[in-house]
């Protein structure tokens, strides 16, 4: 993967457990604010294959709400 992947991917993982709204507000503003409409992303193999199966997931029915998600998370956490 190259070094550009790695890094969106690594920031990526650590915005997932962040839950503090106004540092993900504010970090939504800063990447809001510093795109414009010609960039392109490309995809890696890896990110499509994961678009492709989250697809079927959702073609198939295997879908959950945030909140039963939330709840979810909740549970596994207290069991740790």
């Amino acid at each position: 993967m190259s070094t550009v992947n790695h890094l969106r991917n690594e920031i990526i993982d650590k915005l997932l457990t962040i839950s503090n709204k106004n540092y993900l507000t504010a970090l939504y503003q800063l990447v809001e604010n510093s795109t414009t409409e010609e960039d392109i992303i490309q995809l890696s193999e890896e990110q499509l294959m994961m678009l492709k199966l989250s697809d079927k997931d959702i073609q198939l029915g295997k879908v959950i709400s945030q909140n039963q998600l939330d709840k979810d998370d909740l549970k596994w956490l207290k069991e740790q």
